[in-house]
């Protein structure tokens, strides 16, 4: 006699099938998960942006989506949108503030009166560098041209900095994304608060240095000078930024050790590998001692919003010893990339073991190895393989798998340099995408597990039973409430957790503040 029940199972549905009864959608890969929900959506490109975009979704495509569901959000709820913007952007927790800045620029452009009043007023707080101001100009002027309300922001951003903020900011982002300071201050034409002021204001519109201060006197000065020492004194005394000196002086290790002195946490990590391709950071030197110093300070690391994953792509490049295209190579200090090491994990939240028992279960697939993470050189593999390593060093009882349509042992463990960790998930790459495994795994060999993190794109097709069924069958034959962390590594729409299941839940990867996060979903 023929079983119907069959056909409608909720114990075994093949991906490529939409499970009975739920509201599944088919992903990018041809199986079927859930739709994320617009705020879940929202928080990925703010985190994870679009650059660069997916394995299976180019860059334009997952764009043009990602802008249409913040523009329906930005229609029903704008103000709580800026909102969420500003929150994200002054926290640090994104790898890049441009996805803020784009939506930010959405939210001038195709809100309502209260929202785009909204949008300009937490301009200063998410714009907080000249770069930020240039790149939202270029944003805003493709979205809603220049109206009086942006003019009038745009000016209010100069007004409010210091003179000697404007003049440092003026100096080292004196263009970006086809936009020039001057550009800004002839359009938005704001009257100067001080003599001061205008000083500078007049600098970056006419050229004319003789009463823009110290500093952009020193940076007119230092055009003119030839002699090394004397222009490192200038950079000393007037703190000088690296994209104040000239090119021909960016050669000189004298002149990298005067810019040190005063670089800013970010840009010193960024030109590790030129401090040491041009002879000043060597072992057993003084910058070594010094840069050694600051990154291992963590509270340094947080007041200058260092993220994880900016300290991840230096240690990556800096420990390779040549460019990412083979331009420039340099001997890398072994306690210079330690301290790197060390630093990625103090760029996260900091936080307490669960006491659970956690099985990491990193995406290994083909468009793992393929999708970028928030448009770095990091591929998402990569970057799920360095996140497991967080929780590897917080966690007393964690197990780690790679899966894609098979399992893979990958061989991670707790104190393992980073680097190894990312060369061995590089030689990993493999195959279709099977969410299922890691439930599957551990009923096969019988693990007690409290807590399954999977970290993916969420595009699983492969296999013969959804991630979901999976789970509740782990639990059904375990006797175990276990519950199902999904972290996403792409900023595509979709998810394996169902979100009607309070045990399975959504997070973003690198975002700064996960590991504190899944701590409370683990303990809820």
């Amino acid at each position: 006699m023929m079983e119907y029940a069959k056909n409608l199972s909720q114990r075994l549905t093949p991906q490529s099938a939409k499970l009975p009864g739920t509201s599944q959608v088919a992903n990018s890969a041809g199986g079927f998960t859930w739709k994320l929900d617009a705020w879940g959506r929202l928080d990925r490109l703010l985190i994870l942006g679009t650059e660069g975009g997916t394995f299976y979704v180019g860059e334009r495509e997952l764009t043009i989506g990602q802008a249409e569901n913040a523009i329906k959000l930005i229609q029903t709820d704008g103000e709580s949108v800026v909102q969420r913007v500003c929150e994200i952007s002054e926290s640090g927790r994104a790898p890049k503030n441009d996805p803020a800045i784009f939506v930010l620029a959405l939210a001038a452009a195709f809100g309502d009166a209260a929202t785009k009043r909204a949008a300009f007023e937490v301009l200063p707080k998410v714009a907080r560098t000249g770069a930020h101001l240039l790149k939202f100009a270029a944003e805003a002027d493709e979205l809603r041209g220049w109206g009086r309300a942006m003019r009038r922001a745009v000016g209010s951003w100069y007004v409010e900095q210091t003179p000697a903020q404007l003049a440092y900011q003026s100096l080292k982002y004196q263009q970006r994304n086809g936009w020039t300071q001057r550009d800004l201050l002839r359009l938005a034409h704001p009257k100067a608060p001080t003599s001061e002021h205008d000083g500078v204001f007049k600098w970056i519109t006419q050229g004319d240095a003789d009463q823009a201060g110290p500093q952009i006197e020193a940076f007119e000065k230092l055009k003119r000078i030839e002699d090394i020492a004397e222009a490192a004194e200038l950079i000393v005394e007037h703190r000088l930024p690296r994209e104040a000196i000239p090119t021909q002086m960016l050669n000189e290790p004298e002149v990298w050790e005067a810019l040190l002195q005063n670089m800013p946490m970010t840009a010193m990590i960024r030109n590790l590998a030129t401090m040491s391709r041009v002879g000043l950071l060597t072992r057993k030197s003084k910058a070594e001692k010094e840069i050694v110093g600051r990154l291992t300070d963590a509270s340094l690391l947080r007041r200058a919003r260092v993220h994880p994953l900016q300290v991840l792509i230096a240690l990556r490049t800096y420990a390779s010893g040549h460019g990412l295209r083979g331009r420039g190579t340099w001997s890398p200090v072994r306690s210079v990339t330690d301290a790197l090491d060390g630093a990625f994990y103090k760029a996260f939240a900091s936080v307490e073991p669960t006491g659970k028992r956690i099985m990491l279960a990193i995406d290994v697939s083909a468009s793992m190895g393929w999708t970028p993470v928030a448009g770095s050189p990091m591929t998402a593999a990569e970057g799920a393989a360095a996140m497991a390593m967080v929780t590897l060093a917080t966690e007393n009882d964690v197990q780690t798998m790679g899966f894609a349509h098979t399992f893979k042992t990958l061989g991670l463990t707790a104190g393992m340099p980073l680097n190894t960790a990312l060369k061995k998930t590089r030689k990993t790459i493999f195959g279709a995408t099977d969410c299922a495994l890691p439930m599957q795994n551990a009923l096969k060999q019988s693990l007690e597990i409290d807590l399954f993190v999977v970290l993916t794109d969420n595009e699983t097709w492969y296999g013969k039973q959804h991630p979901s069924e999976a789970l509740l069958e782990y639990r059904r034959r375990s006797g175990i409430d276990a519950k199902l962390a999904v972290v996403a590594m792409a900023a595509n729409p979709f998810s394996i957790a169902d979100p009607e299941d309070p045990g399975m839940m959504d997070f973003v990867g690198f975002d700064a503040s996960i590991p504190q996060a899944l701590r409370e979903f683990a303990l809820a």
